[in-house]
């Protein structure tokens, strides 16, 4: 442990370093870096995240109860998969149908011009936009694919209406209704080595 520890604080500096030195670059590093922390990842680190992936409300000493550690050491290792951000956050999930949400829309744009400036001033001014979960930035035929949560059809036109069709660099945009979502998951496969 006292390795990995050693290893975290010189990838946290390397990183402060290289985060406004150039974009590609930090992203490539941090790459290399995200493999390698999982190498240094053992089976009670991935039976923990694949637990809380399950379901984030068990309490740390249930979830030393189901891998076989003590309190201390599951609760320092969840700490420390934390600080790594391997663990974002803890968030509830919810019924969007239940809460009269209907309508999903995938809806692929493509920008008019993609020089950097008018890139960063379509994805600052859609995501403000609450009805906009997901923004996906896309090589191929579009620039990006959005999810777009409605009420209804006619939530989602006046939302395109108002919305997609006054923002200037968009050229195109193209909509496709989910008419049944047949796996909806926010769980990813983990090798439990």
């Amino acid at each position: 442990m006292q390795r990995y520890n050693i290893y975290v604080t010189w990838q946290s500096e390397i990183l402060k370093k290289l985060k406004n030195f150039n974009h590609w670059l930090f992203s490539f590093i941090l790459n290399i870096f995200v493999r390698i922390q999982i190498q240094f990842m053992d089976a009670k680190d991935r039976m923990i995240l694949s637990i809380i992936q399950e379901d984030s409300t068990f309490s740390v000493k249930e979830i030393s109860e189901k891998i076989g550690l003590t309190f201390t050491p599951t609760y320092e290792r969840i700490k420390q998969l934390e600080k790594q951000g391997i663990i974002e956050k803890y968030v509830g999930l919810l019924n969007r149908e239940k809460l009269g949400l209907n309508i999903v829309v995938y809806c692929n744009v493509r920008l008019k011009e993609q020089s950097k400036k008018v890139l960063e001033t379509f994805e600052k001014n859609i995501m403000q936009h609450d009805e906009v979960q997901e923004i996906i930035s896309l090589s191929g035929e579009y620039d990006y694919m959005l999810k777009i949560i409605a009420k209804d059809i006619n939530s989602y036109n006046d939302f395109t209406v108002n919305v997609i069709s006054n923002i200037p660099s968009i050229g195109q945009y193209h909509s496709s209704i989910v008419l049944h979502e047949v796996k909806k998951s926010t769980k990813f496969k983990i090798d439990l080595g």
